[in-house]
């Protein structure tokens, strides 16, 4: 559980940030996950949203650039897609769902889809953006709009939330995060080279698959038991497969620098 209570407190922390920043005035982290201001000095932009609303055709200034560029580095040089199960308070609300679904034994999927499809809706909402002069996937966002909700405390967040969760719930498993998120796709193409990755050593692998029973990207755990390698980006780092590997052959290694087995 070390791992999800270190999650859980690095994104609850960065939305108590957000609130004393925003209604508090607390000069540390202002705005939100869009677009923020570090201690007041340091800009940052989500990329995403930058990229669309270039391609739309607006005039992107300078210092968002740079903050886009700052937060694409940090990304793609930390751990594959950490945005999304270290940062992005939808985790916390698809978590919820999948916990409610595995109570209810809820096993029948009412929407199946393909988990390339994000990558059609991130190839979709470029497209769009570009033809429509509109930023296609911000303009909808459900993360833009649940953390504006949330850290200015508007009562729309819990409206959000309660329909994020029950989308988990019934509708189907890992729906949202897992084959839906554009977003999701653009971090796991940015990730790809990321230094701290999670090894799978087949040598210790007993083939007890509990760690295919927890992890949210089920499609990543395709080499356990059969070779010793890299988990692939689409792996959001959550650190569930490692808690649940009794057999040591899953663990976080520093990319070039791990110990040969």
């Amino acid at each position: 559980m070390k791992f999800t209570i270190a999650r859980r407190v690095v994104q609850l922390a960065i939305l108590g940030l957000f609130i004393a920043g925003n209604i508090y005035g607390v000069n540390i982290l202002k705005g939100n996950l869009s677009s923020s201001e570090l201690f007041g000095v340091i800009g940052l932009s989500d990329p995403y949203a930058l990229l669309q609303l270039f391609l739309a055709g607006f005039s992107i200034g300078s210092a968002s650039v740079v903050g886009a560029l700052i937060v694409v580095i940090f990304y793609a040089l930390i751990a594959p897609r950490a945005f999304c199960s270290w940062v992005c308070p939808i985790n916390i609300l698809t978590d919820l769902g999948a916990y409610i679904r595995t109570k209810l034994k809820i096993g029948k999927n009412i929407i199946n889809i393909s988990s390339n499809s994000r990558y059609y809706l991130f190839a979709l909402s470029l497209i769009f953006s570009f033809t429509f002069g509109i930023a296609a996937f911000e303009s909808v966002s459900y993360i833009g709009a649940f953390t504006r909700g949330v850290v200015y405390l508007s009562g729309s967040a819990i409206s959000i939330a309660i329909i994020i969760i029950c989308i988990e719930a019934f509708l189907g498993k890992r729906l949202i995060c897992g084959h839906l998120c554009p977003l999701g796709a653009f971090w796991a193409l940015i990730s790809r080279y990321s230094l701290i990755r999670i090894y799978h050593n087949s040598k210790n692998c007993t083939h007890c698959n509990k760690c295919k029973a927890v992890c949210p990207e089920i499609q990543v755990l395709d080499i356990i038991g059969k070779e010793s390698k890299n988990i692939r980006s689409e792996c959001i780092s959550c650190g569930r497969c490692v808690e649940a590997c009794n057999d040591d052959a899953l663990d976080f290694s520093i990319l070039k620098f791990r110990r040969e087995e």
